[in-house]
């Protein structure tokens, strides 16, 4: 089971936080510039996640800085493709000159959940991380219009699932615009974490019962709790018998 997490978000000490998170995941996504991040922090960020082993992928959000790339931007599908590009060139060439390849791409945000529902928005996604490389893995809400595009398409398909986020009963992420959609309590982030990794059911929003079949488990790195609850959830998985690795290693 992978666990990853957004990465290269952050500044000062948000972004000192953020690199203890290395240590207990096994992949990284890495903010691109457009939502948040510049190149001198993205060379820091790629240069610590290479030296902890973990894999690195790109991070690519709408260019949003003031809303961090949560609000959705009405943009066609041939704009759409070309920002995803742009990014994924801007943070390979960073990885490669530091010794490292991309390992695959994440959408950030309103990009992300857009192209949960929204076939248009996923196509886009799609065409672009075709055209840049066809070998990388595309993380996908599980069950979404981006994972069904994917797997049409060809490319290697990373389900990803939330052990820190609240889910409506149709197994989609709750809107962040509602005061339960990010989960505090650590008992519970362990809790989600290992019925997300055994394909088992937990509580939507809702009370009642959701399943969600994932390959990858993202914590958000953007809570003063968040190194705890990674050293926390990754000593759960490995306990409960899931080795803790990038996919395809």
């Amino acid at each position: 089971m992978d666990l990853n997490a957004d990465v290269g978000e952050a500044a000062g000490e948000a972004a000192a936080l953020e690199l203890e998170l290395l240590s207990h995941l096994s992949s990284v996504n890495v903010a691109c510039g457009f939502h948040a991040g510049d190149p001198d922090g993205m060379v820091r960020t790629v240069r610590a996640a290479l030296a902890a082993g973990v894999a690195v992928g790109a991070h690519p959000g709408l260019p949003d800085r003031f809303g961090f790339g949560r609000r959705w931007m009405d943009l066609a599908p041939a704009e759409i493709e070309a920002i995803v590009l742009y990014q994924l060139g801007a943070l390979a060439a960073l990885v490669r000159a530091e010794g490292g390849r991309l390992a695959h791409v994440k959408p950030h945000g309103a990009l992300y959940n857009r192209a949960a529902d929204d076939p248009a928005v996923a196509a886009a996604i799609v065409r672009s991380v075709l055209k840049f490389d066809a070998g990388l893995f595309l993380y996908a809400l599980a069950g979404s219009a981006l994972e069904r595009a994917a797997r049409e398409a060809g490319l290697r398909v990373v389900r990803e699932g939330f052990a820190d986020r609240a889910y409506t009963a149709d197994g989609r992420l709750l809107s962040r615009r509602d005061p339960r959609a990010v989960h505090r309590d650590p008992a519970r982030i362990r809790a989600q974490a290992l019925h997300l990794a055994a394909g088992e059911a937990f509580p939507s929003a809702e009370g009642t019962p959701v399943r969600v079949a994932v390959d990858s488990i993202c914590l958000h790195g953007d809570t003063p709790e968040a190194v705890a609850h990674a050293r926390a959830v990754r000593a759960a998985l490995e306990a409960a018998g899931f080795a803790v690795r990038p996919p395809g290693g």
